[in-house]
């Protein structure tokens, strides 16, 4: 009898007894042609698999809090703290701070009228040798506003991330600016660098604002612009600030 180019195991019922009193186990073992030749063909399939089979980039970067009474030395900023971490990659230790001063009155600024101000800051430091090296910075406000007023990163929005899969963190921050006195949009500002490039998407965030005469909501802003730097970058990068856009799209006033 020939036999099959692989293992096959025939079972043959006693129709009497109802049981199985016998189990011939026929093999290959005894054709190493066979064998070989199976054995070519299972490699060829398990390379050709592994070959189109898409590698998946390790997307989020675990980041540890940072314990601030012994951050490394060389590390300065404004405001209070809203973010501090620290994260290890192939080139070294990284730290980001993100940091608001709230609404006050600075002498940096020029002022009209009673209004306030209020600034943030995020800082990217590399640290070399036990001292922190400043990558690159973000600073915005609003100054002189006499209503209410805010500049603030957005809630849970920061993220360290590697889309590309390069080995090569992007850093993204998301925080909005507003000088009001009504329900209206705040403006609203995705900042991402992936080490010293910048990537930016800019608009407003949305808000209700009223209703027409059917009952159908009406709302106010969502609008928003990509920087040219997105275009020039992979798609994952625009991608990933489109979804972090529409997360944090709708105002919310509790926060």
């Amino acid at each position: 009898m020939t036999q099959p180019p692989f293992p096959i195991l025939w079972s043959f019922r006693n129709h009497n007894s109802g049981l199985l009193p016998k189990t011939e186990h026929f093999t290959t073992a005894n054709r190493p042609d066979i064998n070989r030749s199976m054995t070519r063909s299972i490699l060829s399939l398990l390379l050709a698999t592994i070959a189109t089979y898409p590698v998946r980039s390790q997307v989020q970067i675990p980041v540890k809090n940072l314990d601030m009474t012994i951050a490394p030395k060389g590390i300065a900023f404004e405001g209070k703290v809203k973010t501090a971490v620290r994260w290890s990659d192939p080139s070294g230790e990284h730290v980001v701070i993100l940091s608001e001063t709230g609404p006050y009155r600075s002498q940096k600024f020029k002022h009209e009228s009673d209004g306030e101000d209020a600034e943030l800051f995020a800082h990217h430091f590399i640290v070399q040798s036990d001292t922190a090296v400043r990558m690159w910075k973000v600073y915005d406000y609003v100054s002189d506003c006499p209503l209410d007023l805010e500049a603030s990163f957005i809630k849970n929005a920061f993220r360290v991330t590697d889309l590309d899969g390069n080995g090569v963190a992007e850093i993204w921050l998301m925080y909005k600016l507003a000088c009001r006195g009504d329900v209206s949009p705040s403006d609203m500002k995705i900042i991402m660098y992936q080490d010293k490039q910048k990537f930016a998407l800019r608009g407003q965030n949305k808000v209700k604002s009223g209703t027409d005469e059917s009952g159908a909501e009406q709302y106010t802003g969502g609008e928003c612009t990509f920087d040219p730097s997105f275009a020039k970058g992979p798609k994952e990068f625009k991608e990933f600030a489109q979804s972090l856009w529409d997360a944090n799209l709708m105002e919310k006033w509790d926060e």
